[in-house]
């Protein structure tokens, strides 16, 4: 069991979610030591401290693939939560050997390092992009996973998944027992980070928890990075006055959990020991289409701006992916607390008096420019 005053690091800690986390764990009485390398497409081209990072957290600057400065960050260290990535599908399939040296070899770096230092539980951020598409019912009322859907399928603009008849496919919630479907090198990387933890951690006798997160929000999301989640993206054109952006028709389902949710159960998988050992899903268990929460987003910040939706497909996107989050009620003892409306009223307080560069366009043209859209 852990008590009071543990000594937690968290790699990647200054960023969005870690930064929430840690806000959760100091408020349970423990000591929190954040290894960050304040990434400037993230925190900006100054990489000061972030205002919103507890004064209460022990910095470290660093690259969790210097072993250096993961040596020094472990040191003393009863807990790890590892969410140090790079994170963004479209930028993944162009900026490769990144994504791969990042996610892939720093988590290596940590995870030698722990081989040598167990600590007494690892918590490793997975995502749910390694699902690639999500689980259908047919017109029969069998499951089956999705498949991907072919190019010429997608020329055509035909969005939807189809059965061998040609009878569109209906989605339904994923579980964990989906075979992962990778779509993408990020998506590739995040399943590489989640079944080396796992790997180590049976190996070495280190409890490990996989946590599969599905599309987060809320506050202190990086509003200028064009490759962060899709409501923060939103979010930023819709303070520069310019509509958001979708591919496809707009009618793509995706899960949206808070951040505040996420927190609560990154501190329950150190709690329970039900979780250990296990790839767990962390989202709403809600299904909304992307065009929905264009509006809904667009509403809640008070400006009247239908999306731009562009017809368009970028390669590595799935169509639909939903969480089953029944494992986590079992296992963590989860319930996700905040609703959408109260999820997007909170973000809409956070982002009034707030600026941010919209790079959308320019992330789009790189992506075109790569062949990387239909």
């Amino acid at each position: 069991m852990f008590a009071m005053g543990e000594n937690v690091l968290i790699t990647g800690g200054a960023g969005f979610i870690g930064s929430h986390v840690a806000d959760a764990l100091l408020a349970k009485g423990h000591r929190v030591r954040v290894l960050d390398c304040l990434h400037p497409q993230v925190h900006g081209p100054s990489q000061k401290r972030p205002e919103y990072l507890s004064r209460d957290v022990e910095l470290i600057i660093g690259d969790v693939r210097d072993r250096a400065a993961v040596e020094k960050a472990c040191r003393g260290i009863d807990v790890v939560y590892h969410f140090a990535a790079l994170v963004g599908v479209g930028q993944s399939m162009y900026r490769i050997e990144d994504y791969t040296s990042v996610n892939n070899v720093g988590t290596s770096v940590l995870m030698e390092v722990l081989a040598q230092r167990p600590p007494r539980r690892v918590i490793v951020a997975s995502s749910m992009s390694i699902y690639g598409e999500g689980l259908y019912e047919r017109v029969d009322g069998s499951i089956v996973p999705g498949q991907s859907r072919s190019l010429a399928q997608l020329e055509r603009r035909d969005w939807e998944l189809r059965d061998a008849r040609g009878n569109v496919l209906v989605p339904v919630a994923t579980h964990e027992d989906k075979i992962p479907a990778l779509e993408s090198v990020y998506a590739l990387s995040k399943y590489d980070q989640e079944r080396m933890s796992l790997i180590i951690g049976r190996a070495y006798g280190i409890p490990t928890v996989a946590l599969r997160f599905f599309n987060v929000y809320g506050p202190r999301q990086a509003l200028s990075n064009p490759y962060t989640g899709v409501l923060a993206i939103f979010s930023s054109r819709l303070l520069n006055d310019k509509a958001p952006m979708i591919f496809e028709d707009g009618k793509q389902r995706r899960d949206f959990v808070s951040v505040h949710d996420v927190a609560q159960a990154c501190v329950l998988a150190m709690e329970r020991e039900q979780a250990v050992d296990s790839a767990i899903n962390v989202g709403s268990g809600n299904a909304y289409t992307v065009s929905e929460i264009a509006a809904r987003v667009a509403d809640a910040v008070g400006k009247r701006v239908d999306p731009e939706i562009t017809g368009q497909y970028r390669k590595g996107d799935i169509r639909h992916c939903v969480a089953d989050i029944a494992l986590a009620r079992k296992t963590l003892g989860y319930e996700p607390r905040v609703s959408l409306e109260a999820g997007l009223r909170e973000l809409a307080g956070w982002l009034e008096g707030k600026s941010a560069k919209d790079a959308v366009l320019e992330a789009k043209a790189e992506l075109s420019a790569r062949g990387l859209t239909l």
